[in-house]
């Protein structure tokens, strides 16, 4: 992936974000065309602390056929994304562009025993039950030995290794504090929500700019007319 440095976020960063989206698009090649499927995954560490991303796919998915443990796949992780209008800044001679978070994981991939699925299906569930706290959190317990049997047959663990970490927070980092905080305020007023996130990821890069408060999605979306 191509990152210019100004917007390249470091590993621990890049691994932070991954784990925290937690769902992204697993890529590989048959050998005459690109396979992928969108899959949720949880990261763990080996004993070396090398990063892996955990996560099944249906028995019949082609990728499951792929995994053997040579070949490199991709995981692309994205996040919130927005456009930005060129007439957002302060500054004259602008162009549009688009701003996101994203996060490429590649590696080999592995297929997982019986007894590592059992334990990737808790953890994988356990990691998404826990984001919808107080209500008590669902767990493979609650089946029927013989109904979680059948499906546990109709799917296949799968694990990679990560061997590389590229990431890509384009933040408008290169612009001037006043551009930042114009840009930013402007996203705010959006109603999409994808640009409200990526506003919300520029107050956390300059929190120390003066920054307007975020109204309803009803008002008008107007951020250099904004009071």
């Amino acid at each position: 992936m191509y990152t210019p440095p100004m917007f390249k976020p470091d590993r621990a960063a890049s691994l932070a974000f991954a784990q925290a989206r937690g769902f992204g698009l697993v890529c590989a090649w048959d050998g005459a065309r690109p396979i992928a499927s969108p899959l949720p995954f949880y990261l763990t560490f080996a004993d070396d602390r090398t990063p892996r991303a955990a996560f099944h796919v249906a028995r019949h998915n082609p990728l499951a056929k792929l995994a053997g443990g040579t070949a490199s796949w991709l995981l692309a992780v994205n996040g919130a994304d927005a456009y930005v209008s060129p007439d957002w800044y302060v500054s004259p001679d602008q162009v549009p562009t688009w701003l996101y978070q994203v996060v490429h994981l590649t590696g080999t991939v592995r297929t997982l025993s019986d007894d590592e699925l059992a334990e990737q299906i808790d953890t994988l569930s356990a990691k998404f039950e826990n984001r919808l706290l107080p209500k008590k959190p669902w767990t493979s317990s609650k089946m029927s030995a013989g109904r979680l049997e059948t499906l546990k047959k109709a799917i296949v663990g799968l694990v990679m290794t990560i061997e590389e970490i590229e990431g890509s927070f384009k933040l408008n980092q290169h612009k001037s504090d006043v551009d930042h905080a114009a840009v930013t305020n402007a996203l705010g007023l959006q109603s999409d929500a994808g640009a409200r996130a990526i506003g919300e990821q520029m107050v956390a890069l300059r929190p120390q700019l003066n920054y307007i408060s975020p109204v309803s999605a009803s008002e008008p979306a107007d951020g250099r007319n904004a009071p």
